[in-house]
């Protein structure tokens, strides 16, 4: 009777189990579909019970959802349902591009991302041209670029750094997933233009 009654117990057990998890996956489904913004792990967590062990629990949603139409995605320490990216073609029509970034505009961002954070004249000096405060103030108004920390050189220069809008809107979870600066130039996201100094060095041998 006692072997019976344990294994009773157990199965008793598995099952509130199971329905506990499957209670709190419904939870975090519908805090990340009610959001308009990436969550966090700690702010999920709020709004679970105590004893919830979220980290796992999503864990176990990511999972689930890796082969469906939508999936739970990482946008740096955050989490979004998100489209999956080999089905984005099906909603083509249903985007709306409210602005259409210039050349100009596209080789910028691609220099704060590759390089991780940029100064103006940097990137300046990687484009070989000037960059206009209008391509800057663009990129920000979407919310692609932000000021990050200032230099610790001379005139203490301002930096330019990706946002987690950015990686969100082009589907990649931190900066070690974006593509590498020959891939861009070939993709012609990023001209080679001789640098600012190669430019000198050409006119200095001119002159001479």
């Amino acid at each position: 009777m006692n072997i019976y009654l344990n294994d009773s117990i157990k199965q008793n057990e598995k099952v509130v189990s199971n329905n506990l998890e499957f209670e709190q996956e419904r939870m975090i489904e519908a805090i990340l579909f009610a959001s308009s913004e990436p969550l966090s792990l700690k702010e999920i967590s709020k709004r679970m019970p105590k004893n919830a062990n979220t980290k796992s629990v999503l864990q176990s949603l990511q999972q689930k959802y890796q082969n469906k139409g939508i999936r739970i995605v990482k946008i740096l320490d955050s989490y979004a349902f998100r489209t999956a990216a080999d089905l984005g073609y099906l909603l083509q029509d249903q985007i709306l591009e409210k602005r259409k970034l210039s050349k100009a505009a596209l080789e910028v961002l691609a220099i704060i991302a590759y390089h991780k954070g940029s100064t103006r004249a940097e990137i300046e000096e990687i484009r070989g041209v000037s960059v206009s405060s209008g391509t800057l103030d663009l990129l920000m108004d979407m919310g692609w670029i932000t000021l990050g920390r200032r230099r610790l050189t001379p005139g203490r220069p301002l930096t330019f750094l990706i946002t987690p809008a950015f990686l969100d809107n082009f589907g990649l979870e931190s900066t070690k997933d974006l593509p590498g600066i020959n891939e861009l130039r070939e993709n012609g996201l990023l001209e080679r233009r001789p640098t600012l100094s190669e430019y000198s060095s050409n006119v200095d041998l001119l002159e001479k």
